[in-house]
């Protein structure tokens, strides 16, 4: 089964000057019970942070925050001592645990657009850490590349607490690629830009599928794509 939601129907925040955000989740002041997750995945913001601004310092705990920098970069300071520059092409995590407060600007003057991804964490109580790492998953070519995974038989990719692994491509146009699943595993996509065909489904910018008992995904570009693949466990019991 595959669900596909339109770029219409995120929900822009514009919450203050410099953030313009599109949530693909309930997030803030915006709630439908319907769109609580998607198994573990519990949060995903498409943000732009215009230059020189930035989220001051926040807390966070029992989730697992993973930051893809698509353009410009953010600066990152935290709780645990943590003082970073994000870049373009870079991957980062936070395990938040029991507990820890940071922050995110951007430092530069041209604005900065990322996707933020929360997921529900394997197992709680677990000691705030972090990781991050250049991944130059921008400059891939019609290729899935892992990003960040709970999959530790996977090398080169950042690693989380969670049963969930995170995928790039940039496909170009009549290109394919075949994603295999199973009925136990669900698979979201999001697309950055171009289109897609994917099962007999067209998707174009921002547009969004959710898949579910399915046990191959054919994803052909109908024109040059980027796009986002998360495979999620469906049952709460394997996050």
């Amino acid at each position: 089964m595959l669900k596909v939601i339109p770029a219409t129907d995120r929900h822009h925040a514009a919450p203050v000057q410099w953030l313009s955000s599109y949530f693909l989740f309930s997030f803030a002041d915006y709630y439908d019970p319907q769109n609580v997750q998607f198994g573990p995945l519990r949060v995903f913001n498409d943000d732009t942070i215009q230059g020189e601004s930035g989220f001051p310092q926040h807390p966070h705990s029992e989730m697992e925050i993973v930051t893809l920098v698509l353009e410009g970069e953010l600066c990152h300071e935290d709780t645990m001592g943590n003082k970073a520059t994000i870049k373009k092409g870079e991957v980062q995590r936070m395990t938040a645990g029991t507990g820890l407060a940071h922050s995110e600007h951007n430092a530069e003057e041209k604005p900065a657009h990322i996707y933020q991804l929360w997921f529900m964490p394997n197992q709680r109580g677990l000691a705030p850490s972090y990781e991050q790492k250049d991944v130059d998953f921008l400059d891939s070519k019609n290729e899935l590349v892992p990003l960040v995974s709970g999959q530790k038989v996977l090398e080169d990719v950042v690693f989380m607490n969670s049963n969930t692994t995170v995928y790039w491509c940039n496909l170009r146009e009549d290109k394919t690629v075949t994603f295999k699943t199973f009925p136990i595993r669900n698979t979201f996509i999001y697309v950055k830009e171009g289109s897609l065909y994917i099962n007999g489904v067209d998707l174009g910018p921002n547009d969004q599928v959710r898949s579910t008992d399915e046990h191959v995904l054919e994803i052909r570009a109908s024109k040059d794509a980027q796009f986002i693949l998360i495979d999620l466990p469906a049952s709460e019991a394997n996050y």
